[in-house]
C-alpha cells in the first residue's frame, strides 16, 4: 500500500465549479491536501492505499463479493481489520473510516478520520481534501454516511 500522506495545504479551495458540487463544504473549513490524480480513488485513500483504484472492476480482494453493495464494501474494509462501530467521534487508539451511499444505497464515497478528529477524502479523481465533519460531503451522489468502521492504530 502507499505511504501515508500528511495533511498539508496545496491550494486553499476547490475551483468554484467543483465547490458548487459540494455546497456544504463551504461551511466545513475544508482545505485541499494534494493535487488531483487518478492513481487511486476515495475507497483506496480511506484505506491508506495510494497505489491503486479500489472497486470490483479494478483492485478487489478475492474473498470479498464483487458487488456494489454496502455489505461488500464493509467486508472490503473488514479484510483490512476494520470493524463496524457506532460513532464517528474520535476514539483514542483507533482510526475510523466512513462509507457513504447514494440515494439507491450503493456505496459512493469513503472518508478516513485523522488523528486530530478531522476527516480526509479523495474527491473522485480530483484532489484529496481535509474536512472537519463527514456531513460536509453529503450531496445527492454521496447522500449520507451509512456505516462507520474502526481499526486499532
Amino acid at each position: 500500500m502507499g505511504e501515508r500522506k500528511g495533511i498539508h495545504s496545496i491550494a486553499p479551495m476547490l475551483s468554484p465549479e467543483r465547490e458548487a458540487l459540494f455546497p456544504r463544504l463551504a461551511d466545513d473549513s475544508y482545505r485541499i491536501t494534494s493535487e488531483e490524480t487518478c492513481d487511486y480513488n476515495c475507497f483506496a485513500w480511506a484505506a491508506n492505499d495510494t497505489d491503486r483504484w479500489w472497486d470490483p472492476g479494478h483492485y478487489w480482494p478475492e474473498d470479498v463479493p464483487k458487488t456494489l453493495t454496502l455489505d461488500s464494501f464493509a467486508r472490503l474494509f473488514g479484510s483490512l481489520g476494520y470493524r463496524r462501530c457506532e460513532s464517528e467521534q474520535l476514539e483514542a487508539g483507533f482510526e475510523k473510516a466512513a462509507i457513504y451511499v447514494d440515494q439507491q444505497g450503493i456505496p459512493s464515497h469513503a472518508a478516513r478520520q485523522l488523528g486530530d478528529g478531522t476527516w480526509t477524502s479523495k474527491l473522485g479523481d480530483w484532489e484529496d481534501i481535509m474536512h472537519t465533519t463527514t456531513a460536509g460531503l453529503e450531496v445527492d451522489s454521496y447522500d449520507a454516511v451509512a456505516v462507520i468502521l474502526r481499526w486499532p492504530r
